[in-house]
C-alpha cells in the first residue's frame, strides 16, 4: 500500500471514528427513549444512569477534542535578522529539496527537529510553516550533520506530510480524551479501543513510511554520509541530554537551586565527556522495531539510506554553531521563555553545584540526626552527639537502624562510610574543604588548595570507641568543628521523593484515603466515597502540584518513623504500621479501588523491608 493510500485511510479512519461516536450516541439516545417508555420510577432511573455513564465518557472525549485549539508555536523564534546564515542554508535547503521554505524558524529545548504546517481545508490551503530546531542539536551537530536533519524535516514538506497534520492532530487527541475515559467495564467503550488500535496500527505505519520518504529527502540534498552519521549522532546526543538533566541539574532543581544558564551547560559536558560519547557512537543502532513506532528503528533506516544511489556532496565538518555564533544568547533568551525557576535561588554553575552538593550532604546527614535524637531522646542533635553514643558504646544501636540485615555489634564498622559524610559536613561548614564542579567527572570534595579530600581513614576511627579520640584530635588539627554539623530538617519532609506506588481509595485508620507511596514514606491524602476514577483523579493531581508541597499539605508518614509493621492479609492488603511514640497506622485496600501497576506489590514489599529492619532493630 503506497504512501498516499496509506493517509487517505488513516484520515477516513479519523472521519470514521466521529462517525462511530455520532451513532453511539445515537445509540444512547434510543435506549433512553425505550427505558422511559416502557419503565418509570427507580428502575427507569438506575437503568438511565448506567446508560449514560457507559455512553457519556465518548461525548465529553468528542466534545473536548472538537473545542480544542492549537496552541501557541512553542520554542524561540529566530528572525532572518538574528540568524542570517542559518535562514540562508535553510532557504538553500528547501530550494534543493524541491519545497517551499519555511516561514518561520523556532529554537527549542529538546533534541529533536520538526517542521508543522497550518493548513486549511484538509490541506489544500496551504498556511505557515514552521522549522523547529533542537538546541542540543545546533550545539553539537557538524554542518553536514545539521544539513541532513533540515533536510529530512524539508522532506516532509516537499512529501505533503504536513497537509493533514492538523487533523491526524485533532484525531489522536479525540481517540486520547475518549478512551482516556472509558472505564474497563464500559462495554460501550470497548468498540472504540478497538476501533482506536486498529487506528494507531494504520496511522503507525503511515508515519513509519513518511520517515523513509523524508530520508529519501535528507540523503538527496545532504549526501549518505551526512545522513548516516546524523542518524547515528543524535541518540547519542539525546543520552548525554538525559545525562546532562538528570546528574547536573535535577539534583540542585530538587533542593531549591538553579544554574544560570540551563542550556549552555549542555555543550561544554558535550565536549567534556567525549571519550564516552564516542564509545557510545562505536555501538551498533538498534533494529528492533514494533506495529505501535512511529518511526522506523535507527539501524532500518540507515540501512534504506546506503540502499539509495550514491550523489557526491562536498564535506563540511565545521560546527554547526558557524551557522548561528549568536547561539548561547539566544540559548539564554529560551530560557527565559521556557524555564520557570519558580523561587528557587539561581547561581552560575560552579556555585549552583556546590550549594546543590551541600543542601544534599546535609540532607543525607538530617536523616541520621533525627535517628540519633530519637534514640538520645533530645530534640535536636548534630555530629557531637553522634560522637557521644560512639563513646558510650551505644553506635551500634543508631547504626542497625541504617544496616537492617546485621547484628548491634556489626553495625557500627559499616557506618564508616555515613560517619565520613558527617564529617565531611562539618568540614564544609567549617570552610576547609568545598566542591568542585567539573563536566569531565563527578563534582568532588576538595580542600582550599584543590587537593581531593579522603576521611575514610578518620572515619574508621571514629567508629569504635577506642580510637574516638585519636580520631578527634585528628579532626581539630585540621581545623574542623564537629559542632558545625548540626540538623537543619528536625522533621522528614518528601523533599527529593519519586512516586513508587499508586493506590486509590484505601481505607486508612477507616477513612478513604488515596495512597501516593513514595520513595521517603506513605503519603495520605483524603478520597472521596465514590470509586470511580481514582487513578485519574490521583494522577491529576501529581500532575499539578509537587510531591514535597503535597506532604506539607496532607499526612506524610515517612519510613524513619516506622518501628514495625505487620500485614494481616496480602490480598486485598490488610496491614498495620507502627510508629515511634506508640501510635499505630491501619490500612486496608478496597477490592475496587484502583491500583496503578504492581503498586501492591510494591507497598507489600516496603511493609516487608519495613518490618524486616524492625525486628532487627
Amino acid at each position: 500500500m503506497n504512501a498516499a493510500l496509506r493517509a487517505a485511510l488513516s484520515v477516513a479512519m479519523l472521519i470514521g471514528f466521529y462517525v462511530l461516536g455520532v451513532v453511539q450516541l445515537a445509540v444512547a439516545g434510543f435506549l433512553l427513549y425505550e427505558i422511559w417508555t416502557h419503565l418509570s420510577g427507580t428502575g427507569a432511573a438506575k437503568l438511565s444512569w448506567l446508560v449514560i455513564a457507559g455512553f457519556g465518557a465518548v461525548a465529553v472525549g468528542l466534545w473536548r477534542a472538537l473545542r480544542t485549539k492549537p496552541g501557541e508555536p512553542e520554542g524561540l523564534l529566530l528572525t532572518r535578522e538574528h540568524a542570517p546564515d542559518l535562514w540562508r542554508l535553510v532557504g538553500d535547503m528547501a530550494v534543493a529539496a524541491g519545497t517551499r521554505a519555511p516561514d518561520e524558524i523556532r529554537l527549542v529545548p529538546e533534541v529533536n527537529a520538526a517542521v508543522t504546517e497550518d493548513t486549511k481545508w484538509l490541506g489544500l490551503i496551504e498556511g505557515t510553516r514552521r522549522l523547529y530546531l533542537g538546541v542540543p542539536l545546533l550545539q553539537t551537530f557538524t554542518v553536514d550533520q545539521l544539513k541532513s536533519v533540515i533536510g529530512h524535516e524539508l522532506g516532509h514538506y516537499s512529501g505533503s506530510h504536513t497537509r493533514l497534520a492538523a487533523i491526524t492532530y485533532r484525531g489522536r487527541l479525540a481517540l486520547r480524551e475518549t478512551l482516556s475515559r472509558v472505564g474497563r467495564f464500559n462495554v460501550a467503550g470497548w468498540v472504540f479501543k478497538a476501533y482506536g488500535w486498529l487506528f494507531l496500527m494504520v496511522s503507525n505505519a503511515v508515519t513509519r513510511r513518511q520517515e523513509l520518504e523524508a530520508d529519501e529527502v535528507s540523503v538527496r540534498v545532504a549526501g549518505v554520509e551526512a545522513a548516516t552519521s546524523a542518524m547515528r549522532e543524535i541518540p547519542v546526543v539525546a543520552a548525554a541530554w538525559n545525562f546532562y538533566f538528570g546528574r547536573y541539574i535535577a539534583y540542585g532543581w530538587e533542593q531549591g537551586f538553579a544554574p544560570d544558564d540551563v542550556f549552555g551547560g549542555f555543550r561544554h559536558l558535550y565536549y567534556a565527556r567525549a571519550a564516552e560519547l564516542s564509545r557510545m557512537r562505536a555501538e551498533e543502532p538498534g533494529g528492533e522495531t514494533s506495529r505501535w513506532d512511529t518511526h522506523p528503528s535507527t539501524g532500518e533506516r540507515i540501512a534504506a539510506m546506503r540502499a539509495l544511489p550514491a550523489m557526491r556532496h562536498p564535506a563540511d565538518d565545521r560546527s554547526a554553531t558557524v551557522l548561528f555564533p549568536d547561539l548561547h544568547r539566544a540559548g539564554l533568551a529560551l530560557q527565559g521563555e521556557v524555564v520557570d525557576f519558580g523561587d528557587r535561588q539561581v547561581l552560575p554553575w560552579p556555585q549552583f553545584t556546590a550549594a546543590a552538593m551541600g543542601r544534599q550532604m546535609q540532607n543525607r546527614a538530617d536523616r541520621v540526626f533525627r535517628s540519633a535524637a530519637r534514640l538520645t531522646g533530645v530534640p535536636e542533635t548534630g555530629l557531637s552527639e553522634i560522637f557521644g553514643l560512639v563513646a558510650a558504646g551505644r553506635l551500634g544501636e543508631l547504626a542497625v537502624e541504617f544496616f537492617p540485615q546485621n547484628s548491634r555489634a556489626e553495625a557500627p564498622a559499616l557506618f564508616a562510610d555515613i560517619m565520613e559524610d558527617l564529617i565531611a559536613l562539618a568540614a564544609l561548614h567549617s570552610n576547609v574543604v568545598h566542591w568542585q564542579h567539573s563536566w569531565s567527572e563527578p563534582a568532588r570534595l576538595v580542600d582550599n588548595w584543590g587537593h581531593p579530600v579522603d576521611l575514610a581513614e578518620v572515619a574508621k576511627l571514629a567508629v569504635a570507641p577506642e580510637t574516638l579520640d585519636l580520631a578527634l584530635a585528628r579532626i581539630h588539627h585540621a581545623g574542623v568543628d564537629i559542632r558545625a554539623a548540626r540538623v537543619v530538617e528536625a522533621k522528614a519532609t518528601a523533599s527529593g521523593a519519586d512516586v513508587i506506588g499508586l493506590m486509590a481509595n484505601v481505607k486508612v485508620d477507616g477513612q478513604e484515603t488515596d495512597l501516593i507511596l513514595l520513595s521517603r514514606g506513605f503519603l495520605f491524602v483524603p478520597a472521596p466515597k465514590d470509586k470511580d476514577k481514582g487513578e485519574e483523579r490521583i494522577s491529576r493531581m501529581l500532575a499539578s502540584n509537587d510531591v514535597a508541597e503535597l506532604a506539607r499539605t496532607y499526612r506524610f508518614v515517612p519510613f524513619e518513623e516506622v518501628v514495625g509493621t505487620q500485614v494481616h492479609k496480602a490480598v486485598p492488603i490488610n496491614a498495620e504500621i507502627r510508629l515511634h511514640g506508640g501510635a499505630m497506622v491501619t490500612m486496608k485496600e478496597s477490592y475496587t479501588g484502583d491500583t496503578v501497576g504492581d503498586s501492591r506489590d510494591t507497598l507489600t514489599e516496603v511493609l516487608r523491608k519495613l518490618g524486616e529492619r524492625a525486628n532487627r532493630a
